[in-house]
């Protein structure tokens, strides 16, 4: 809804429950994926007086078609890491996994397979397992062509056909894609996909282009890779959100 209607829901809350908000700019919700196969050892590897740990789980990383999620494979064959402890693996890349290695968003449409390992008599355990699949997971995606993805959303704006012009060309400046158009009583209804990043605040920016005229409805469509300078710019304020933080 526009940010008039959230104002005013703001102004309830204060008056009627005396309960003060901030107001932050949402957050997109962008995903991570990779573009080419990889393979890496991770070394987990801890003495510090009594049992210590020990691990070492070699993979390898795959893309997979989008909607996909992430898929492991056992390819272990002899016993060079015992049964019990490959589940410790999976669970150590499933987690590192949801932080990502760009900019800590989730990495989707992956396979891992599990190629090799070794294991300690007495030092090893399920977590280190754990933990050496981890390190192989963040050695392994950098070098896998990891890539940043946004959502797309699929935008149907209903305009006055004097406005059409100035609407058609904003949603280009918004890296939008048109799609077609329909009329309908002197109006008419533009179908096009826009990266959501750009439409955060789009409906008090219709609201001037129409002068109150225009309406919109949006819905998730599709993940798609964000451009390599504008992916750039995200990780970076990501990084320094954290940093912040």
């Amino acid at each position: 809804m526009g940010q008039l209607h959230v104002e005013v829901a703001l102004a309830k809350l204060k008056g009627r429950f005396h309960v003060n908000a901030k107001l932050h700019p949402p957050k997109v919700p962008y995903r991570e994926t990779i573009r080419a196969r990889a393979e890496a050892e991770g070394r987990h590897k801890k003495q510090s007086g009594g049992r210590g740990q020990f691990g070492v789980a070699v993979i390898a990383v795959e893309p997979l078609p989008a909607g996909s999620g992430y898929q492991f494979e056992d390819k272990i064959f002899g016993g060079s890491i015992s049964q019990s402890y490959r589940p410790a693996v999976q669970k150590g890349i499933a987690e590192a996994a949801e932080r990502g290695v760009l900019a800590g968003f989730p990495l989707v449409d992956f396979k891992v397979e599990l190629l090799d390992g070794k294991e300690h008599a007495v030092d090893s355990s399920e977590m280190a397992f754990k933990i050496a699949g981890s390190m192989a997971f963040r050695e392994a995606v950098p070098r896998a062509r990891p890539v940043l993805l946004e959502p797309i959303m699929k935008v149907e704006v209903t305009v006055p056909d004097d406005a059409l012009g100035d609407v058609m060309g904003d949603l280009t400046g918004r890296r939008g894609r048109v799609q077609g158009m329909d009329p309908r009583r002197g109006r008419k209804i533009i179908h096009a996909e826009v990266p959501l990043a750009e439409v955060l605040s789009y409906a008090s920016d219709l609201t001037s282009l129409t002068g109150g005229r225009g309406s919109y409805t949006m819905e998730f469509n599709r993940y798609d890779d964000v451009p390599s300078q504008i992916a750039q710019k995200v990780i970076e304020a990501t990084k320094r959100d954290e940093a912040t933080d």
